[in-house]
């Protein structure tokens, strides 16, 4: 049985981190949205709250693939 431990870099990890918290984020707003009897107001504000989110995401993936290739790669 092969014990070894195989680790991703500690960039990716981070990244990957950050990008969990932020899908949790867009999950749970998309969640909001789905509620009964929101006003334009409470709506509004979750759209704009789920609109950074995008844009955070988007950020988050930039150069995402490639740092994952590079890890598949030393595989």
């Amino acid at each position: 049985m092969n014990t070894s431990v195989i680790l991703i870099s500690e960039t990716l990890n981070i990244l990957l981190k950050e990008l969990s918290e932020e899908c949790g984020r867009t999950l749970k707003l998309l969640s909001q949205i789905e509620i009964e009897d929101l006003t334009q107001e409470q709506l509004a504000g979750i759209l704009t709250e789920l609109a950074v989110s995008v844009v955070h995401l988007n950020v988050h993936t930039e150069g995402l693939q490639e740092l994952i290739n590079d890890e598949i790669e030393k595989l």
